[in-house]
């Protein structure tokens, strides 16, 4: 069996990777496509380095236009050559969407699967429906997501899990980590965010929100999990902070800090979710640039945060744009370091989505395997 996979940035070489397992644990498969390093692990030879395409933001992807676009056709070319059975195209819509619309115009019957929806449900949902003209099945990571494909008109589409659900394990505090979150100095997390954009709009600004903490809990433990790629920016970005953060890199340091943190400020994204499966109540804030501030009349979602989306309420707090403020941010960041009802009432919240996110069987890797051989399947028929 022959099996594409395009994905466009590191969320989606691990996605990729995960499943790429998945499948070979059940069939002999050859993999064609466009991978990160983990993905070329496992046996897949990338048409070309995954970073060649992996940028994200409505700015950059136009400084890049012509490398996108000469990528896109290089790997329509090279998937018509290798008549797969199937095609996965993992996240990153502005360049595996465009792929596989050409693909399904010169290979009309090759079934194609879109691992993690668009935010149909959020921004543009006419992009549900016209996805059907090429995309037989979506995979969601997130689990309204189906209902929001029904009601948009969208392709089919089964929620098979979010990765986080995998490492809850790694999450989760032993009983000698979540008495260290109870005792003083608490531990505060600062996560400005994991790309260079996020980086320069919010780390300033968070290091002036814990000045203005530190003057009423001036007995603070402020830990920075720092992405790699980005140490030396976030450690250069701090050194004049009034109170200086501990910086720490890697994943495993990253969730050990999770598990006895007592409250953490962040950028949107999926570390919101991690945070809320850690149990750690949280303030949100991000900035986009002007230009894409003036887009936000096409937003159809109460809030911006996975948890709240998941949750069905605006559980975690959320800041944009000019409210992104020392102030604002303190203020509303204070209380979840006290034993406050605005503490508990993010803890209920939380314990609601182990529920809300179980899968009736198997890991995600596994059910979206299982999807995506089936999808194979009716193609061999």
């Amino acid at each position: 069996m022959k099996i594409a996979i395009v994905a466009g940035e590191a969320s989606g070489d691990e996605l990729g990777f995960k499943l790429m397992r998945a499948l070979k644990a059940s069939h002999t498969v050859d993999f064609v496509g466009v991978g990160g390093p983990r993905m070329e692990a496992e046996g897949l030879k990338s048409f070309f380095p995954m970073h060649d395409i992996a940028v994200m933001g409505l700015l950059p992807v136009i400084k890049k236009l012509p490398t996108l676009l000469a990528r896109i056709r290089e790997t329509v070319e090279k998937l018509i050559a290798a008549r797969p059975d199937v095609l996965v195209i993992i996240d990153s819509p502005d360049f595996t969407h465009r792929v596989a619309k050409r693909v399904r115009q010169a290979l009309p019957h090759l079934p194609v699967v879109d691992y993690v929806s668009p935010s149909v449900w959020a921004w543009r949902p006419g992009r549900a429906k016209a996805m059907r003209a090429y995309t037989d099945h979506v995979l969601a990571l997130l689990p309204f997501e189906p209902e929001a494909h029904q009601r948009l008109g969208g392709p089919a589409c089964t929620y098979v899990g979010h990765p986080l659900t995998e490492i809850l394990s790694t999450l989760r505090p032993s009983s000698e980590e979540a008495m260290r979150r109870e005792h003083e100095p608490y531990r505060l997390l600062v996560l400005p965010g994991s790309r260079r954009s996020e980086i320069r709009r919010l780390l300033s600004v968070f290091g002036e929100t814990i000045a203005v903490i530190a003057q009423i809990r001036p007995q603070l433990d402020v830990v920075l999990p720092a992405v790699s790629h980005l140490h030396d920016e976030i450690v250069a970005g701090v050194a004049d902070w009034p109170v200086k953060p501990r910086i720490v890199s890697g994943v495993e340091a990253k969730y050990e800090a999770f598990r006895t943190a007592r409250a953490a400020l962040a950028a949107s994204g999926t570390v919101t979710l991690e945070l809320a499966l850690s149990a750690v109540p949280t303030v949100v804030a991000y900035k986009v640039t002007k230009v894409e501030e003036l887009l936000k009349f096409l937003i159809t979602v109460s809030s911006i945060v996975l948890p709240n989306l998941i949750l069905g309420e605006n559980a975690v707090p959320e800041f944009l744009q000019e409210d992104v403020n020392p102030e604002t941010l303190a203020h509303a960041l204070l209380p979840l370091l006290g034993d406050t009802p605005e503490r508990a009432a993010q803890l209920k919240a939380f314990a609601r989505l182990d529920d809300l996110m179980r899968l009736p069987h198997g890991t995600p890797s596994e059910r979206a395997a299982e999807i995506v051989l089936s999808a194979a399947g009716r193609k061999a028929q």
